[in-house]
C-alpha cells in the first residue's frame, strides 16, 4: 500500500499516528512528537489517501481509507502497534481496533469523531469562552465560522499555530477529500457496533469542542473496559495545539499504561 510516511529512529515500540481530516503527517508530528518526547518510541506519521503527499489511491469512502491503512500496517509494521489519532484519524483508529484488533496494542484518541453525521452529534450548547480582541483577524474569512466552533483557546497565537498546521505538508487532493466527506459512505459501516476493545485506551476531548463534542465520546467508553476519559477545559477541536502541555502529560500516562514508562 502506497502511503507517504515519516518514521523516527527510536528503538522502542512503534506508535502510528493518523491525522485530522485534510491534515498531513507533518501537522500530526507537530501535535504528537513533543507529547511522546523521551519515550524512545518509533514514531510513524502517515498521510492518509488524498492527504498530504499520498495520492487518492482508493475509493472515496471511509471503509476504503481504513482498509488502505490496514493494508499498510500489514505490510510495514510488526503488529500489534500503538495507534494515535486526532479527529478523523482517531475515528479511523477506533475503527481499526473494532475491525482488526490484532493490529492494535493500545489507542490514544484525541477529539475523536464518534458519529460522522453532524446532525446526530451531541455538541456543547454553552456559549464559547471569551476571545481576545481581533483573535480571528489573521484567519481567512472562509475559516471564521469553523474556528469559532472549533477553538476553546480563542487567541491570535492559537489561530496562527492552527493555520500553520493546516498549511504544512503536501497539498493533498481536494477533489477526493470533498467526495469523501460529502459521499454516502463517509461513515464506517460499523460505526455504531458495540465491539469491545480490551487494550489500554485514552480518550481526550475538549470542553469547548463544538465540532465533535465530548458527550458522545464519554458514552462510547463502554467499548473500552481499560479506557481513561478526560475532558479538558479551555480546549476545543484543535486540543493538541491549544493545550500541548496537558496533551503531553496525558500521553505520557497512556504510555505508562502500556508499561513503557
Amino acid at each position: 500500500m502506497n502511503l507517504a510516511f515519516d518514521r523516527s529512529a527510536g528503538t522502542g515500540p512503534e506508535v502510528v499516528c493518523l491525522p485530522m481530516f485534510g491534515m498531513s503527517r507533518v501537522a500530526m508530528a507537530a501535535c504528537f512528537s513533543s507529547a511522546f518526547a523521551g519515550a524512545d518510541l518509533r514514531e510513524t506519521y502517515l498521510d492518509l489517501p488524498g492527504h498530504g503527499d499520498t495520492p487518492a489511491n482508493c475509493a472515496p469512502t471511509s471503509q476504503a481509507v481504513l482498509d488502505t491503512v490496514c493494508g499498510w500496517l500489514d505490510d510495514r509494521v510488526d503488529a500489534p502497534v500503538l495507534l494515535a489519532g486526532a479527529s478523523y484519524g482517531a475515528y479511523l483508529a477506533a475503527g481499526i481496533a473494532r475491525q482488526r484488533p490484532e493490529l492494535v496494542r493500545g489507542l490514544l484518541l484525541v477529539c475523536p469523531g464518534v458519529t460522522i453525521a453532524r446532525e446526530t452529534r451531541d455538541l456543547p450548547d454553552e456559549p464559547p469562552l471569551d476571545a481576545s480582541t481581533g483573535w480571528l483577524d489573521d484567519a481567512p474569512a472562509a475559516l471564521h465560522e469553523h474556528f469559532d466552533a472549533a477553538l476553546g483557546q480563542r487567541t491570535p497565537a492559537v489561530v496562527a499555530t492552527v493555520l500553520a498546521a493546516l498549511d504544512s505538508g503536501g497539498p493533498g487532493d481536494a477533489t477526493f477529500l470533498q467526495r469523501l466527506q460529502s459521499g454516502p459512505d463517509y461513515a464506517l459501516p460499523d460505526e455504531n457496533a458495540e465491539v469491545v476493545f480490551d487494550g489500554p485506551v485514552t480518550v481526550l476531548t475538549g470542553r469547548q469542542d463544538r465540532v465533535v463534542g465530548y458527550a458522545d465520546q464519554f458514552r462510547a467508553m463502554r467499548r473500552y473496559p481499560r479506557g481513561t476519559f478526560t475532558v479538558i477545559d479551555a480546549a476545543g477541536h484543535y486540543l493538541p495545539f491549544e493545550q500541548p502541555t496537558v496533551l503531553r502529560a496525558l500521553a505520557q500516562e497512556w504510555l505508562r499504561q502500556q508499561h513503557l514508562r
